[in-house]
């Protein structure tokens, strides 16, 4: 006999692809992440510790909801990390120019942020597609860094309630 807890959980673990189908469907998506974050030549070494890291989690996920913006983070994790291993005067040796892929910078953000108010978009936009920092941000909206922080948490802190993140 079966207890009725245990159905919602299995229900949520049948949702989970395979990891190789979840490779599949999003390895162009990080790669081209992490190639207009890093340049080419990084990225590669970058997308292979990335789905590193994803199949070390794999297990850990209770469901298959957000898996792009799930592999995303790790991605954004893996660059953050790269850029913090290299010492600070060789950040600029063998620097390579990041290849654009012809979209805009906030075209992945595109379908979430157009149902935010004009200025939690804006900050949102300019943070995460442009990764300006917050001072540039408070600027190019008439405001402080410390006001255009706040429109970027709240911007996020939205999506997440709209994503059910939270």
């Amino acid at each position: 006999m079966c207890a009725t807890g245990s159905f919602p959980v299995m229900m949520d673990a049948m949702a989970l692809p395979p990891f190789e189908r979840f490779y599949v469907e999003h390895r162009d998506v990080v790669f081209g992440f992490l190639v207009r974050r890093l340049g080419r030549g990084k990225a590669e070494d970058a997308f292979q510790e990335t789905f590193l890291r994803a199949l070390r989690g794999w297990g850990t996920l209770r469901h298959g909801r957000h898996l792009r913006a799930w592999v995303l983070t790790i991605a954004a994790r893996v660059v953050f990390d790269t850029a913090k291993a290299q010492p600070r005067n060789s950040l600029l040796q063998g620097f390579e120019e990041p290849v654009e892929d012809g979209r805009p910078a906030y075209a992945e953000l595109a379908y979430l942020a157009d149902e935010l108010p004009p200025t939690e978009r804006a900050a949102v936009v300019l943070r995460y597609g442009y990764d300006l920092p917050y001072a540039e941000i408070g600027a190019a909206l008439g405001s402080s860094e410390e006001a255009a922080r706040a429109a970027a948490s709240s911007g996020i802190r939205r999506l997440r309630r709209k994503e059910g993140l939270t």
